[in-house]
């Protein structure tokens, strides 16, 4: 017979590690919405077509949580999603997130700053114009990373 305490709190420990571990799994995405917030639905019914795996977790408090993960105001969209280790801001198109992936560059995350027109849940048009700016790199400044209907 096993014993009960070291089993239960192995249990328990796997529990609590599941989430910080799925977060940083390449196909599964973590996203944090304001509860109505359309947009961001649409965002994350793209990821899910794309191949995403994505739990989605409603918050109040978007603008602290969103510091706590390192988004500064200029970055700043609606919602915000946690996916190999990375942030990912706002409605950036899923070409920017593979690329991320793939590439794994020091960064943060990645972030489509505002609600740009066109950009996957804003009306999806794939030759809408807008820049996939990096930040959290050893630079203060965000960089461009990905330059959407221009790529």
């Amino acid at each position: 017979m096993l014993p009960t305490k070291p089993l239960l709190a192995a249990i328990a420990l796997l529990t609590l590690a599941a989430p910080a571990v799925a977060e940083h799994a390449p196909n599964h995405m973590h996203v944090y919405k304001s509860p109505d917030c359309g947009c961001c639905g649409a965002w994350v019914e793209i990821a899910r077509k794309h191949g995403f795996q994505v739990t989605v977790e409603d918050r109040d408090d978007m603008a602290g949580l969103k510091r706590l993960l390192g988004v500064s105001e200029p970055v700043e969209s609606c919602h915000t999603a946690k996916v190999g280790g990375y942030v990912v801001e706002g409605h950036v198109p899923m070409e920017a997130v593979d690329r991320l992936l793939s590439e794994k560059p020091r960064v943060a995350g990645i972030a489509a700053p505002g609600m740009p027109m066109g950009s996957p849940g804003m009306g999806d048009d794939p030759k809408a114009e807008f820049d996939v700016l990096s930040f959290g790199d050893a630079s203060a400044s965000p960089k461009v990373f990905y330059r959407a209907g221009r790529e």
